[in-house]
């Protein structure tokens, strides 16, 4: 070989070492936030609300500055409502795009979905919906409500304002439903429910034809007894649900229904006069008056240009994850998940119902419960109110398996499912 053709192959070795450099560089430019929301298919009526809220808060964290230095950037895929498919879809994520955190999911089926490729790839994902409980995981932080602050506070409201003795517990069919409703039904018979006071009934994900449903939930709320509906009814199958009560003259002051998985989104798709007094309970709705809600709010409205889009509970949870996030990776001074991971419990900040919400090291966080009345405008009004904050309770106490185990994420511990009665670790805390 030449001299020349030496000092050419050299030069372009040194030209090719310095583009590579360069796109290195580039890429550790931004840090980036992996959004893993269904965009389609039966959840899309749900989760594209929390893509758009995600979006607008990576946006206004730029314009302050971004974090440690760095633009933030968004990185959304769709898991289009197929479970198997948010493992993909995570693995892309971390694997691929190199995220230093995901927010997402929505149905507790696609989060066991995505579960062991957190912990395999070491990444934490950002859980923003109420959920079953029975579940603490190192690699994901649950800023929705457990089932103690959300389900079995509905339970007791119905119970002591409403004097319900007959309960039917409806249910989409997955885990997160099964689960809750294991709960509820002991947490009933240890408050002296009979059995046959408890109907239990499941539907497939779109579930459209409730007119057998309906009329056997009238029937049984026809025993002389106040009944009430507990719904963990989710997604669109939930427009046709509250459709066939009011063909059916279900009326709230009869049998009032109390949902886990309706918020302002769903209502809007809804006409929502029949639906006048029946219930949800949340840790957070649009109609409370707060000076951080109101700013939101505003703020929403103006990224979306749509004065109609409304928020909800769930759009406030990753609110309080995200903000939790930023002040770990600042505390930490690095966005390692080791080190954020370590970083995020202790950290306060403010929620949007006039307090602070704190992640606890059971990786679940402190959050008011509320209940609320659907009003005609699709809002709701507080009818009820958790005095304080409560800690969410990742082992139920009415479920024998699970009620002498606790999670404590911090060293020396590291156990997500520390049995108290044997002074042992069962596991990694699914």
């Amino acid at each position: 070989m030449s001299i020349k053709s030496r000092l050419t192959g050299a030069f372009l070795a040194a030209a090719l070492s310095v583009t590579a450099l360069h796109s290195a560089l580039a890429a550790d430019d931004t840090i980036k936030v992996g959004i893993l929301h269904s965009l389609s298919g039966t959840m899309a009526i749900s989760e594209t609300t929390l893509k758009d809220a995600m979006l607008m808060l990576i946006e206004e964290q730029n314009k302050k500055g971004g974090l440690l230095g760095k633009k933030l950037e968004a990185v959304v895929v769709d898991p289009a409502s197929d479970w198997p498919l948010f493992a993909e879809k995570a693995r892309e994520l971390i694997s691929v795009n190199k995220v230093s955190a995901v927010f997402g999911c929505w149905t507790s089926v696609s989060r066991k979905s995505v579960l062991p490729v957190f912990e395999e790839l070491n990444s934490i994902l950002f859980y923003p919906v109420q959920y079953e409980g029975e579940e603490s995981q190192r690699n994901v932080f649950y800023t929705g409500a457990a089932p103690n602050q959300q389900a079995i506070p509905a339970v007791d409201y119905l119970m002591e304002s409403e004097g319900v003795e007959r309960w039917v517990l409806a249910g989409t069919d997955y885990v997160y439903p099964r689960t809750t409703n294991k709960i509820l039904e002991a947490y009933l018979k240890s408050k002296g429910v009979a059995s046959e006071d408890i109907m239990i009934n499941y539907t497939p994900f779109g579930h459209s034809d409730w007119q057998t449903i309906v009329s056997d939930i009238k029937k049984f709320g026809s025993a002389g007894k106040k009944t009430a509906v507990v719904s963990t009814i989710n997604g669109d199958a939930n427009v046709p649900f509250y459709k066939e009560l009011a063909n059916q003259g279900v009326k709230a002051e009869d049998i009032p229904v109390v949902a886990f998985s309706v918020g302002e989104e769903e209502l809007a798709g809804l006409d929502t006069k029949p639906l006048v007094g029946h219930l949800a309970a949340w840790n957070y709705f649009q109609s409370i008056d707060t000076p951080a809600n109101a700013a939101f709010i505003k703020e929403w409205k103006a990224f979306t240009k749509n004065d109609k889009r409304v928020t909800n509970d769930p759009m406030e949870a990753h609110y309080i994850g995200f903000n939790m996030w930023l002040k770990a990776v600042e505390k930490a001074g690095t966005t390692d998940t080791d080190k954020v991971i370590d970083a995020m419990v202790g950290v306060s900040v403010p929620n949007l119902t006039g307090g602070y919400s704190a992640m606890m090291p059971n990786h679940h966080i402190t959050k008011p419960v509320l209940i609320g009345e659907i009003q005609d405008n699709g809002q709701f009004e507080t009818v009820w109110k958790t005095p304080g904050l409560v800690i969410g309770d990742e082992w139920s106490d009415y479920l024998p398996d699970s009620k002498d185990l606790i999670s404590d994420w911090r060293a020396p511990m590291s156990c997500g499912n520390f049995n108290v009665a044997t002074g042992k670790c069962g596991g990694k805390g699914s």
